[in-house]
């Protein structure tokens, strides 16, 4: 069902409480990457361009449940105010007396950031009394925080049974869009690439997309179970034995559902990742037992390509190698390359992967980049994720 989005609301007036993601980096005292704060600018603008007061909350890391000045919003606050080009005042708190006056003094346009919501214990609880907390703070409520719809958090769950509707933000909207528009209804063939280090973080990830796609690339450390469960030797590469029986049996399912499973076909070993010699091509029958596949190589560039050539929508998350190591890097920005230039409406998803892109430079080629990381796995899983469950439907 389509979610309520905060364009068809009536917000001249309102306090807005606005989730969004704010979980930056931090060194020195200020925000080292300000990707997710701009991210937000665009739902944060438009609810002052339509009269309202945003109340903006957001968690910062791990405090363990109690304030921690190292977590503290403040930096976050300075960035935005520079971003956003007006102040941006940062409550103590972000429940109590203290932070309820300064939100019912919220005039039209102004903006209040509350300190970090995992400084209470109770947030993650998705604690009933901490959401009304919240949600007493606001009149409407609206999360552009897809990154963290796999929480049921009180600032993501709970809160919407007591601050209503509930809207999807701007970038929460395009999210479920473009991930909608994989599975709703999407553009034939479907051809998904799957790299990463660990099949046990992937496979549920494979089961469900053997559901829905007509071809599957594997690269990365996971390919070598798959590998392993065919019989290959993989010499010290990573290998997680205890799914092996996993692997073989997603590729049964993926023949009896006709969908073309790839997987390497030659590899860049070396006796370790931090090799400068003795880097070698070998082909996946002749992996030496004393070196490790780190990337996989021109071969299965060439077989993944060819792959992509024919599709007509693309996934792709994770990276085909150890692709921030130089000598290992060349799968991943070839593939990336791949991607971008084969003509599908492709999306993109995790930080490895979104980094990989830009290692290829192919960032602006892609049809669209996910902001999220365990959310986006979750949702290509075929879960439901609890932050957009809670969301008001659309009319």
């Amino acid at each position: 069902m389509p979610k309520l989005s905060v364009e068809q609301l009536d917000l001249a007036g309102k306090r807005v409480f606005l989730r969004v993601d704010f979980n930056v980096p931090l060194k020195d005292g200020r925000v080292s990457d300000d990707t997710r704060i701009a991210a937000a600018l665009p739902t944060l603008q438009h609810c002052l361009r339509a009269g309202a007061g945003v109340v903006l909350a957001s968690h910062l890391g791990r405090p363990k449940g109690k304030p921690d000045p190292a977590y503290s919003l403040r930096p976050v606050a300075t960035r935005l105010a520079e971003l956003l080009g007006q102040p941006v005042a940062l409550a103590p708190d972000c429940v109590g007396p203290e932070t309820e006056a300064l939100a019912r003094a919220l005039g039209p346009r102004q903006v209040l950031l509350l300190e970090n919501l995992r400084f209470h214990a109770e947030e993650e609880a998705d604690d009933e009394a901490f959401a009304r907390g919240l949600a007493a703070l606001a009149d409407v409520y609206v999360d552009d925080a897809f990154a963290a719809a796999h929480r049921a958090h009180a600032s993501i769950e709970a809160i919407t049974r007591y601050l209503s509707p509930a809207a999807a933000g701007l970038l929460m909207s395009r999210e479920l869009a473009a991930l909608g528009r994989i599975f709703e209804k999407p553009e034939r063939p479907v051809v998904a690439l799957l790299g990463g280090a660990k099949v046990s973080d992937k496979l549920a990830l494979v089961q469900s997309l053997l559901d829905r796609v007509d071809g599957l690339l594997i690269g990365g450390g996971m390919a070598f179970t798959f590998l392993a469960s065919l019989g290959h030797g993989v010499g010290r590469s990573l290998l997680e034995p205890d799914r092996i029986e996993a692997a073989r049996a997603a590729l049964d399912h993926g023949r009896t559902r006709g969908v073309k499973v790839r997987l390497p076909v030659d590899v860049v070993a070396a006796p370790g990742i931090d090799s400068r010699d003795d880097i070698r091509t070998v082909g996946i029958r002749e992996i030496p037992a004393d070196m490790m596949g780190l990337d996989i190589g021109p071969a299965t560039v060439a077989r993944f390509r060819e792959a992509l050539k024919g599709a007509a929508t693309v996934l792709w998350n994770g990276p085909m190698g150890v692709f921030e190591r130089e000598p290992f890097a060349a799968g991943t920005v070839e593939v990336g390359r791949a991607v971008a230039a084969c003509g599908a409406f492709s999306v993109i998803g995790g930080g490895d992967t979104i980094a990989a892109a830009q290692a290829a430079g192919v960032t602006e080629q892609i049809g669209y980049i996910s902001t999220a990381g365990g959310a986006f796995l979750e949702f290509l899983e075929g879960r439901v994720l609890p932050g957009v469950a809670a969301l008001s439907d659309a009319a």
